[in-house]
Protein backbone atom coordinates (compact mmCIF):
# COMPACT_ATOMS: atom_id res chain seq x y z
CA UNK A 1 0.00 0.00 0.00
CA UNK A 2 1.36 3.46 -0.90
CA UNK A 3 2.07 6.20 1.64
CA UNK A 4 -0.70 8.26 0.06
CA UNK A 5 -3.19 5.80 1.55
CA UNK A 6 -2.41 7.14 5.03
CA UNK A 7 -3.26 10.45 6.66
CA UNK A 8 -1.31 12.16 9.45
CA UNK A 9 -3.28 13.98 12.15
CA UNK A 10 -2.06 15.72 15.33
CA UNK A 11 -4.10 16.04 18.53
CA UNK A 12 -3.63 18.26 21.58
CA UNK A 13 -6.08 16.27 23.70
CA UNK A 14 -6.19 12.50 23.93
CA UNK A 15 -9.91 12.77 24.70
CA UNK A 16 -10.41 13.80 21.06
CA UNK A 17 -9.36 10.28 20.01
CA UNK A 18 -11.87 7.50 20.63
CA UNK A 19 -10.75 5.26 23.47
CA UNK A 20 -11.65 2.12 21.55
CA UNK A 21 -9.53 3.16 18.56
CA UNK A 22 -6.51 3.98 20.72
CA UNK A 23 -6.75 0.93 22.98
CA UNK A 24 -7.02 -1.43 20.02
CA UNK A 25 -3.37 -0.50 19.49
CA UNK A 26 -2.31 -0.14 23.14
CA UNK A 27 -3.95 -3.08 24.93
CA UNK A 28 -1.87 -5.76 23.14
CA UNK A 29 1.36 -4.20 24.45
CA UNK A 30 3.05 -5.39 27.64
CA UNK A 31 3.11 -1.93 29.22
CA UNK A 32 -0.05 -0.54 30.83
CA UNK A 33 1.18 3.04 30.61
CA UNK A 34 0.31 3.67 26.96
CA UNK A 35 -3.34 2.80 27.43
CA UNK A 36 -5.89 5.55 26.80
CA UNK A 37 -7.27 5.66 30.33
CA UNK A 38 -3.90 6.24 32.01
CA UNK A 39 -2.75 8.88 29.53
CA UNK A 40 -6.11 10.63 29.37
CA UNK A 41 -6.40 10.76 33.16
CA UNK A 42 -3.04 12.49 33.32
CA UNK A 43 -4.45 15.19 31.04
CA UNK A 44 -8.00 15.58 32.37
CA UNK A 45 -6.82 15.65 36.01
CA UNK A 46 -4.68 18.71 35.27
CA UNK A 47 -1.45 16.81 35.95
CA UNK A 48 -0.12 16.90 32.37
CA UNK A 49 -1.07 20.09 30.54
CA UNK A 50 0.52 23.00 28.73
CA UNK A 51 0.35 24.89 32.03
CA UNK A 52 2.49 22.25 33.76
CA UNK A 53 5.00 22.24 30.90
CA UNK A 54 3.65 19.17 29.07
CA UNK A 55 1.85 20.25 25.89
CA UNK A 56 0.14 17.13 24.49
CA UNK A 57 0.95 16.84 20.78
CA UNK A 58 -0.11 13.33 19.88
CA UNK A 59 0.76 11.95 16.45
CA UNK A 60 -1.72 9.65 14.73
CA UNK A 61 -1.87 7.82 11.41
CA UNK A 62 -5.22 7.00 9.81
CA UNK A 63 -6.22 4.73 6.97
CA UNK A 64 -9.64 5.89 6.02
CA UNK A 65 -11.59 6.11 9.28
CA UNK A 66 -9.34 3.64 11.11
CA UNK A 67 -6.52 4.57 13.48
CA UNK A 68 -3.50 2.47 12.47
CA UNK A 69 -0.62 4.31 14.15
CA UNK A 70 -0.17 6.55 17.19
CA UNK A 71 2.48 8.06 19.42
CA UNK A 72 1.85 9.98 22.65
CA UNK A 73 4.11 13.04 22.36
CA UNK A 74 4.61 16.22 24.35
CA UNK A 75 6.26 19.54 23.59
CA UNK A 76 8.27 20.51 26.66
CA UNK A 77 9.96 23.64 27.90
CA UNK A 78 11.75 21.88 30.76
CA UNK A 79 13.03 18.40 31.68
CA UNK A 80 11.12 17.81 34.92
CA UNK A 81 9.24 14.55 35.31
CA UNK A 82 11.26 12.67 32.71
CA UNK A 83 13.76 10.80 34.94
CA UNK A 84 16.28 10.78 32.10
CA UNK A 85 18.43 13.67 33.18
CA UNK A 86 19.58 15.77 30.24
CA UNK A 87 20.23 18.98 32.15
CA UNK A 88 23.90 18.90 31.19
CA UNK A 89 22.86 18.84 27.54
CA UNK A 90 20.75 21.94 28.07
CA UNK A 91 23.73 23.63 29.75
CA UNK A 92 25.99 22.72 26.82
CA UNK A 93 23.46 24.08 24.34
CA UNK A 94 23.33 27.36 26.25
CA UNK A 95 27.13 27.67 26.17
CA UNK A 96 27.04 27.05 22.42
CA UNK A 97 24.35 29.64 21.89
CA UNK A 98 21.79 26.99 20.87
CA UNK A 99 18.22 26.94 22.14
CA UNK A 100 17.58 23.55 23.80
CA UNK A 101 13.95 24.16 24.74
CA UNK A 102 11.33 23.54 23.56
CA UNK A 103 11.88 19.91 22.66
CA UNK A 104 9.61 17.01 21.70
CA UNK A 105 9.37 14.09 24.14
CA UNK A 106 7.79 10.68 23.63
CA UNK A 107 7.09 8.91 26.92
CA UNK A 108 4.38 8.28 29.43
CA UNK A 109 4.69 11.48 31.48
CA UNK A 110 6.05 11.20 35.02
CA UNK A 111 6.39 7.43 34.59
CA UNK A 112 9.92 6.02 34.44
CA UNK A 113 8.85 2.56 33.28
CA UNK A 114 10.10 0.68 30.23
CA UNK A 115 7.84 0.11 27.25
CA UNK A 116 7.43 3.26 25.14
CA UNK A 117 7.07 2.66 21.42
CA UNK A 118 4.91 3.67 18.49
CA UNK A 119 1.48 2.09 18.62
CA UNK A 120 0.76 0.30 15.34
CA UNK A 121 -2.33 -1.71 14.46
CA UNK A 122 -1.85 -5.48 14.17
CA UNK A 123 -1.69 -6.58 10.56
CA UNK A 124 -0.42 -3.25 9.27
CA UNK A 125 3.00 -2.83 7.64
CA UNK A 126 4.97 -1.68 10.67
CA UNK A 127 8.00 -0.53 8.66
CA UNK A 128 5.90 1.68 6.38
CA UNK A 129 3.96 3.30 9.21
CA UNK A 130 7.09 3.77 11.32
CA UNK A 131 8.85 5.55 8.45
CA UNK A 132 5.81 7.74 7.93
CA UNK A 133 5.72 8.68 11.62
CA UNK A 134 9.46 9.42 11.76
CA UNK A 135 9.12 11.72 8.76
CA UNK A 136 6.14 13.48 10.33
CA UNK A 137 8.06 14.06 13.56
CA UNK A 138 11.08 15.43 11.70
CA UNK A 139 8.85 17.80 9.75
CA UNK A 140 7.00 18.89 12.89
CA UNK A 141 10.20 19.57 14.84
CA UNK A 142 11.77 21.47 11.95
CA UNK A 143 8.69 23.59 11.30
CA UNK A 144 8.30 24.47 14.99
CA UNK A 145 12.03 24.97 15.61
CA UNK A 146 12.28 22.24 18.25
CA UNK A 147 15.85 21.28 19.16
CA UNK A 148 15.27 17.55 19.12
CA UNK A 149 13.03 14.54 19.64
CA UNK A 150 13.53 12.22 22.63
CA UNK A 151 11.88 8.86 23.30
CA UNK A 152 12.35 7.79 26.92
CA UNK A 153 12.20 4.39 28.63
CA UNK A 154 11.67 2.69 25.32
CA UNK A 155 10.88 -0.92 24.53
CA UNK A 156 14.27 -2.62 23.94
CA UNK A 157 13.21 -4.26 20.68
CA UNK A 158 11.77 -1.01 19.37
CA UNK A 159 15.03 0.74 20.24
CA UNK A 160 16.86 -1.45 17.74
CA UNK A 161 14.35 -0.55 15.02
CA UNK A 162 14.66 3.17 15.71
CA UNK A 163 18.46 3.10 15.58
CA UNK A 164 18.02 2.41 11.87
CA UNK A 165 16.28 5.77 11.52
CA UNK A 166 19.22 7.68 12.96
CA UNK A 167 18.19 7.88 16.60
CA UNK A 168 21.04 7.61 19.11
CA UNK A 169 20.71 5.38 22.16
CA UNK A 170 21.46 6.56 25.68
CA UNK A 171 21.84 3.73 28.19
CA UNK A 172 20.95 4.24 31.84
CA UNK A 173 19.85 1.76 34.47
CA UNK A 174 17.31 1.11 37.16
CA UNK A 175 16.73 -1.85 39.47
CA UNK A 176 14.31 -4.59 38.42
CA UNK A 177 13.25 -7.82 40.13
CA UNK A 178 13.01 -10.90 37.95
CA UNK A 179 11.12 -13.99 38.98
CA UNK A 180 13.50 -16.94 39.06
CA UNK A 181 10.67 -19.50 39.04
CA UNK A 182 9.96 -18.85 42.72
CA UNK A 183 7.09 -20.84 44.19
CA UNK A 184 6.84 -18.82 47.40
CA UNK A 185 8.55 -16.08 49.41
CA UNK A 186 10.94 -18.57 51.02
CA UNK A 187 12.25 -19.43 47.53
CA UNK A 188 12.98 -15.75 47.00
CA UNK A 189 14.79 -15.59 50.35
CA UNK A 190 16.75 -18.68 49.44
CA UNK A 191 18.82 -16.93 46.75
CA UNK A 192 20.44 -14.56 49.27
CA UNK A 193 23.49 -15.23 51.38
CA UNK A 194 22.82 -16.01 55.03
CA UNK A 195 23.52 -12.49 56.25
CA UNK A 196 21.10 -10.77 53.87
CA UNK A 197 18.46 -13.46 54.37
CA UNK A 198 18.53 -12.73 58.12
CA UNK A 199 18.41 -9.01 57.39
CA UNK A 200 15.26 -9.26 55.27
CA UNK A 201 13.53 -11.40 57.90
CA UNK A 202 14.53 -8.91 60.59
CA UNK A 203 13.16 -5.99 58.58
CA UNK A 204 9.78 -7.66 58.13
CA UNK A 205 9.62 -8.67 61.80
CA UNK A 206 10.35 -5.12 62.91
CA UNK A 207 7.27 -3.89 61.05
CA UNK A 208 5.05 -6.53 62.69
CA UNK A 209 6.56 -5.68 66.06
CA UNK A 210 5.09 -2.19 65.66
CA UNK A 211 1.64 -3.80 65.49
CA UNK A 212 1.21 -3.25 61.77
CA UNK A 213 -0.39 -5.66 59.34
CA UNK A 214 0.28 -5.41 55.59
CA UNK A 215 -2.39 -6.47 53.13
CA UNK A 216 -2.90 -6.18 49.38
CA UNK A 217 -6.04 -5.01 47.62
CA UNK A 218 -6.67 -4.74 43.90
CA UNK A 219 -9.33 -4.08 41.30
CA UNK A 220 -12.95 -4.05 42.42
CA UNK A 221 -11.86 -4.67 46.02
CA UNK A 222 -10.48 -1.13 46.26
CA UNK A 223 -12.74 1.35 48.02
CA UNK A 224 -12.81 4.92 46.62
CA UNK A 225 -11.38 6.49 49.78
CA UNK A 226 -8.14 4.55 49.37
CA UNK A 227 -7.29 6.62 46.28
CA UNK A 228 -7.65 9.92 48.14
CA UNK A 229 -5.67 8.47 51.04
CA UNK A 230 -2.97 7.41 48.59
CA UNK A 231 -2.79 10.95 47.26
CA UNK A 232 -2.28 12.28 50.80
CA UNK A 233 0.60 9.84 51.34
CA UNK A 234 2.06 10.66 47.94
CA UNK A 235 1.89 14.40 48.54
CA UNK A 236 3.43 14.11 52.00
CA UNK A 237 6.32 12.00 50.69
CA UNK A 238 6.98 14.53 47.92
CA UNK A 239 6.86 17.44 50.37
CA UNK A 240 9.49 15.80 52.55
CA UNK A 241 11.96 16.05 49.68
CA UNK A 242 11.26 19.73 49.05
CA UNK A 243 12.48 20.91 45.63
CA UNK A 244 13.30 17.32 44.64
CA UNK A 245 9.91 15.99 45.71
CA UNK A 246 8.50 15.64 42.18
CA UNK A 247 4.88 16.29 43.18
CA UNK A 248 3.42 16.35 39.69
CA UNK A 249 0.06 14.64 40.18
CA UNK A 250 -3.18 16.23 41.34
CA UNK A 251 -5.76 14.77 43.76
CA UNK A 252 -8.09 14.41 40.77
CA UNK A 253 -5.67 12.02 39.10
CA UNK A 254 -5.94 9.52 41.94
CA UNK A 255 -9.72 9.97 42.27
CA UNK A 256 -10.31 9.40 38.55
CA UNK A 257 -8.30 6.18 38.57
CA UNK A 258 -10.90 4.54 40.79
CA UNK A 259 -13.64 5.04 38.26
CA UNK A 260 -11.94 3.63 35.17
CA UNK A 261 -8.53 2.16 35.94
CA UNK A 262 -8.68 0.35 39.26
CA UNK A 263 -8.51 -2.99 37.43
CA UNK A 264 -4.79 -2.25 36.95
CA UNK A 265 -4.15 -0.96 40.49
CA UNK A 266 -2.59 -2.81 43.43
CA UNK A 267 -2.45 -1.12 46.84
CA UNK A 268 -0.40 -2.40 49.76
CA UNK A 269 -1.89 -1.04 52.97
CA UNK A 270 -0.27 -1.04 56.41
CA UNK A 271 -2.80 -0.81 59.23
CA UNK A 272 -2.65 -0.89 63.00
CA UNK A 273 -5.41 -1.12 65.57
CA UNK A 274 -7.97 0.42 63.22
CA UNK A 275 -7.94 -1.63 59.99
CA UNK A 276 -9.90 1.10 58.17
CA UNK A 277 -7.18 3.74 58.56
CA UNK A 278 -3.89 2.98 56.79
CA UNK A 279 -0.69 4.06 58.51
CA UNK A 280 1.13 3.67 55.21
CA UNK A 281 0.46 2.64 51.63
CA UNK A 282 2.23 1.79 48.40
CA UNK A 283 0.68 2.07 44.96
CA UNK A 284 1.50 -0.34 42.12
CA UNK A 285 0.19 -0.92 38.60
CA UNK A 286 -0.03 -4.41 37.14
CA UNK A 287 -0.69 -5.86 33.69
CA UNK A 288 -0.13 -9.41 32.50
CA UNK A 289 3.06 -10.70 34.08
CA UNK A 290 4.38 -7.21 34.94
CA UNK A 291 4.19 -5.21 38.17
CA UNK A 292 5.27 -1.58 38.52
CA UNK A 293 5.82 0.31 41.75
CA UNK A 294 4.75 3.95 41.56
CA UNK A 295 4.27 5.80 44.87
CA UNK A 296 4.30 5.32 48.60
CA UNK A 297 3.93 7.18 51.87
CA UNK A 298 3.24 6.83 55.59
CA UNK A 299 1.85 8.95 58.42
CA UNK A 300 4.28 7.49 60.96
CA UNK A 301 8.00 6.84 60.93
CA UNK A 302 8.17 3.06 61.19
CA UNK A 303 11.53 1.36 60.72
CA UNK A 304 11.61 -0.74 57.53
CA UNK A 305 7.98 -0.10 56.61
CA UNK A 306 9.12 1.34 53.28
CA UNK A 307 11.03 -1.85 52.43
CA UNK A 308 8.09 -4.10 53.30
CA UNK A 309 5.34 -2.04 51.65
CA UNK A 310 7.30 -1.27 48.49
CA UNK A 311 9.39 -4.44 48.00
CA UNK A 312 8.70 -7.49 50.16
CA UNK A 313 4.90 -7.56 50.20
CA UNK A 314 4.64 -6.73 46.45
CA UNK A 315 7.20 -9.48 45.73
CA UNK A 316 5.14 -11.92 47.79
CA UNK A 317 2.03 -10.93 45.81
CA UNK A 318 3.98 -11.11 42.55
CA UNK A 319 5.10 -14.68 43.21
CA UNK A 320 1.56 -15.75 44.09
CA UNK A 321 0.18 -14.24 40.88
CA UNK A 322 2.83 -15.34 38.38
CA UNK A 323 4.43 -11.94 37.90
CA UNK A 324 7.75 -12.25 36.06
CA UNK A 325 9.02 -8.65 36.15
CA UNK A 326 8.64 -6.17 39.03
CA UNK A 327 9.97 -2.68 38.39
CA UNK A 328 9.67 -0.83 41.73
CA UNK A 329 10.35 2.65 40.33
CA UNK A 330 13.26 4.97 39.73
CA UNK A 331 16.44 5.30 41.80
CA UNK A 332 17.80 3.65 44.91
CA UNK A 333 20.89 1.49 45.13
CA UNK A 334 19.40 0.00 48.31
CA UNK A 335 17.16 -2.04 45.98
CA UNK A 336 20.01 -4.27 44.83
CA UNK A 337 20.35 -5.67 48.35
CA UNK A 338 16.75 -6.81 48.16
CA UNK A 339 16.94 -8.75 44.92
CA UNK A 340 16.68 -5.99 42.32
CA UNK A 341 19.75 -6.15 40.06
CA UNK A 342 20.80 -3.19 37.94
CA UNK A 343 19.07 -3.46 34.59
CA UNK A 344 19.68 -1.35 31.50
CA UNK A 345 17.00 1.01 30.25
CA UNK A 346 17.17 2.94 27.01
CA UNK A 347 16.26 6.32 25.61
CA UNK A 348 16.49 7.52 22.01
CA UNK A 349 17.56 10.97 20.87
CA UNK A 350 17.69 13.00 17.67
CA UNK A 351 19.09 16.54 17.54
CA UNK A 352 18.40 18.90 14.67
CA UNK A 353 21.43 21.16 15.12
CA UNK A 354 24.23 19.35 13.20
CA UNK A 355 27.18 20.38 15.39
CA UNK A 356 25.29 19.85 18.65
CA UNK A 357 24.04 16.47 17.47
CA UNK A 358 27.53 15.35 16.46
CA UNK A 359 28.98 16.27 19.87
CA UNK A 360 26.29 14.41 21.76
CA UNK A 361 26.49 11.31 19.57
CA UNK A 362 30.20 11.05 20.39
CA UNK A 363 29.43 11.61 24.07
CA UNK A 364 26.77 8.90 24.11
CA UNK A 365 29.09 6.29 22.62
CA UNK A 366 31.60 6.85 25.42
CA UNK A 367 28.97 7.16 28.16
CA UNK A 368 27.18 3.97 27.11
CA UNK A 369 30.37 1.93 27.41
CA UNK A 370 30.92 3.26 30.93
CA UNK A 371 27.29 2.63 31.86
CA UNK A 372 27.47 -0.99 30.75
CA UNK A 373 30.60 -1.46 32.86
CA UNK A 374 28.84 0.09 35.85
CA UNK A 375 25.87 -2.29 35.49
CA UNK A 376 28.25 -5.25 35.48
CA UNK A 377 30.09 -3.88 38.51
CA UNK A 378 26.88 -3.34 40.50
CA UNK A 379 25.63 -6.84 39.78
CA UNK A 380 28.91 -8.42 40.81
CA UNK A 381 28.20 -7.11 44.31
CA UNK A 382 24.73 -8.57 44.80
CA UNK A 383 24.23 -10.31 48.19
CA UNK A 384 23.46 -13.69 46.63
CA UNK A 385 24.72 -17.13 47.62
CA UNK A 386 25.90 -17.71 44.06
CA UNK A 387 25.85 -15.65 40.93
CA UNK A 388 22.35 -15.79 39.48
CA UNK A 389 21.92 -15.79 35.73
CA UNK A 390 19.56 -12.92 35.08
CA UNK A 391 16.87 -12.97 32.43
CA UNK A 392 17.46 -10.14 30.00
CA UNK A 393 14.64 -10.66 27.49
CA UNK A 394 12.14 -8.14 28.79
Amino acid sequence: MSLSSYQIRWFNHLADIAQGEWDALAIPLKTPFLEWEWLNTLETSGSVTAETGWLPTHLTVWKGQSLVGAAPLYVKGHSYGEFVFDNQWADLAQRMGIRYYPKLVGMTPITPAEGYRFLIAPGENEAVITELMVRAIDEFCTNHRLSGCHFLYVDPEWRSQMNEYGYSTWINHNYVWQNQEYQNFDDYLGVFNANQRRNIKRERKSVRAEGLNLTTVTGAEIQPQLFSQMYAFYADTCDKFGWWGSKYLTPEFFEQLHENYRHRVLFVTATGKDPSIPVGMSFCITKGDRLYGRYWGSSEEVDCLHFDACYYTPIEWAIQHGIQIFDPGAGGRHKKRRGFPATANYSLHRFYHPQFGRILRDYLEEFNELQQQEIISINQDLPMKIATELKVDR
